[in-house]
């Protein structure tokens, strides 16, 4: 079995195991991952979002897993707008999570692969296609595909992992190594020791002010504690808004797939260069890096 392959295979275990995963959350209003997804592309809040979304006639979600995000993207578009929803992993759990919660109005799914043939998708005005790229065995390749679908002042937004600290990078690639090489539930138990980790960091509610090491690329500041260890030395997610469950998910889902890329800045702005799209937002924060433009 490919790299590839298996990669795709941790996915569909994935959502599988956890068809919610995240879901309601990424729907409700003012939550830590609501937050996320919208600031990170620039947006304060819902209304901003819709504003933005207002009058596109066509939607992509590039990568839409258990359609958390594609629901996002209808909630706050407007009703005439098509949203179409592609995955490489089987699309009937982001087809049956849409239609439970009223959300399937103007909505398509369809299983793809962002390296294959996508034109019978046809034209887009905007393209989500975040926390995906980096999971494909030419994530530039799949890039370059994405691009071709956009519509004249067409719009795509991507999220890519970013390349971190040198005791993290390590650290991680370890546990990696390891963890991607078990079946599901084994694989879930060692990212349940892993979780704990993270809870118990955050139930410290310790600050630590650090003074820069240029060799660890660690920088000054002040860190709750588990976000110290979180920044520079390992995964070790937590989110308190979330189940247990939920979150030792989010651990799996970093530590499993066997394709887990990881890139500077520069590199994703020759992507968005070689493909003569200017960049008109850029966030880039400890854990990733966000780009959109037309």
């Amino acid at each position: 079995m490919t790299r590839a392959s298996k990669t795709k295979k941790t996915f569909k275990e994935k959502w599988e195991y956890n068809p919610d995963l995240a879901f309601d959350m990424t729907l409700k209003e003012g939550s830590e991952i609501f937050n996320w997804i919208l600031n990170r592309n620039g947006f304060k809040n819902g209304k901003f979002f819709s504003q933005y979304l207002k009058g596109e006639k066509r939607i992509l979600d590039a990568g839409c897993g258990n359609g958390r995000v594609t629901a996002l993207l209808r909630k706050y578009a407007s009703k005439d707008t098509e949203i179409v929803g592609i995955d490489v992993a089987p699309v009937s759990i982001a087809e049956k999570n849409l239609r439970t919660r009223g959300l399937f109005q103007n909505v398509k799914f369809f299983e793809k692969d962002l390296l294959g043939n996508l034109k019978d998708l046809g034209k887009f005005d905007f393209i989500y296609c975040q926390e995906v790229l980096h999971h494909t065995a030419n994530p530039q390749k799949a890039f370059h595909n994405l691009c071709a679908l956009l519509e004249k002042d067409g719009e795509i937004a991507i999220y890519v992992y970013k390349k971190k600290a040198p005791v993290r990078e390590f650290v991680d690639d370890f546990i990696r190594e390891k963890i991607s090489k078990l079946p599901y539930k084994e694989a879930m138990k060692v990212c349940e020791e892993i979780t704990n980790l993270g809870k118990n960091l955050s139930e410290q509610k310790t600050k630590l002010k650090i003074s820069k090491i240029d060799m660890l690329e660690i920088e000054t500041g002040e860190y709750d504690l588990q976000r110290f260890i979180y920044h520079y030395f390992m995964k070790c997610f937590w989110n308190a808004e979330l189940s247990f469950k939920e979150n030792v998910a989010i651990n799996f889902d970093w530590y499993h797939p066997q394709i887990c890329e990881r890139y500077t800045v520069e590199e994703i702005r020759n992507w968005f260069k070689k493909e003569k799209i200017k960049i008109n937002h850029e966030f880039v924060d400890f854990y990733g890096i966000t780009m959109k433009g037309a």
